[in-house]
């Protein structure tokens, strides 16, 4: 679906992105991950075409981004972090007004109740708080059913259970074959969501793999046990889960039946963003 290749980009004399490579498969969920001001929006800005003074290539769909026209987008759905609303309008119309640029559309009324607006459909957007604007605007993206969706941060400034509803519909566009590209420093919404993931520090890739990849293969994966100490309280160790054939101790409690719990723990997204980059998502 995309395939980047030596792509070089500067807002000012100074490279900001330097000779990059990358690609995207069809049909999968592909995240930039990184700190503020890394540079995620401008890549989001460079796939859609909004930036076309880059060296290098950019091809999105079989199109050279810097050459898009109107059936390019077409088949894109956009939602940036922050809402391109018209406040004096209601959400319903809003969605209206949008639909009308595209030859197909979904049902206005079935988006606005699957992400939970459909009594609120008739406020003016003014009206509304910045969650809601956040997902009104989400399902502006959806509206003509694009094959490639980008999203900037989409559940940033929402509640837990409205964030899940947003995370659970952009894994129905997947399931429903469509590619998508999600900037976020959110680790967790990363790890659930990506097939892959990017790690943007400065303009430049850091690491690239799948999350499970990245949090197993560049920091051991940890296992805690406690037990009784001869005082009576509770100890607690931790050993690699790749040694715990040499730890004569936890070998012992075992045999004895004497353990008071144990569990493995991997390593986050950001303990692994940490240790490859020295900076932290959050």
């Amino acid at each position: 679906m995309i395939t980047v290749k030596d792509l070089v980009f500067s807002y000012t004399e100074k490279p900001f992105i330097e000779t990059m490579n990358f690609s995207v498969r069809d049909g999968e969920i592909f995240g930039f991950l990184g700190p503020s001001g890394a540079g995620k929006s401008t890549l989001q800005k460079l796939l859609t075409g909004l930036l076309p003074r880059y060296g290098g290539s950019v091809t999105v769909d079989g199109t050279e981004a810097k050459r898009a026209g109107k059936e390019f987008y077409q088949n894109i759905g956009v939602d940036f972090e922050f809402p391109s609303l018209y406040e004096k309008l209601t959400g319903r119309e809003n969605l209206r007004f949008f639909a009308s640029l595209y030859r197909r559309h979904r049902d206005i009324d079935a988006l606005l109740k699957a992400i939970g607006l459909h009594m609120d459909a008739d406020k003016k957007v003014s009206e509304y708080s910045k969650g809601m604007k956040s997902r009104l605007n989400f399902i502006k993206a959806l509206l003509h059913s694009p094959k490639l969706l980008f999203l900037d941060e989409p559940t940033n400034g929402l509640d837990p259970s409205n964030a899940r509803v947003m995370k659970d519909m952009i894994l129905q566009e997947k399931a429903e074959g469509k590619t998508v590209i999600l900037t976020t420093h959110n680790m967790y919404d990363a790890t659930e969501l990506c097939d892959h993931v990017s790690f943007i520090v400065d303009g430049a890739i850091a690491a690239l793999d799948t999350p499970k990849a990245l949090m197993t293969k560049k920091r051991a994966v940890q296992l805690t046990y406690t037990f009784e100490s001869p005082d009576g309280g509770l100890e607690e160790r931790s050993v690699p889960l790749t040694q715990t054939g040499g730890d004569a101790t936890l070998r012992q409690l075992i045999g004895d039946g004497k353990l008071a719990s144990i569990h493995s723990a991997e390593p986050t997204l950001n303990d692994v963003f940490v240790e490859i980059t020295g900076r932290r998502l959050q």
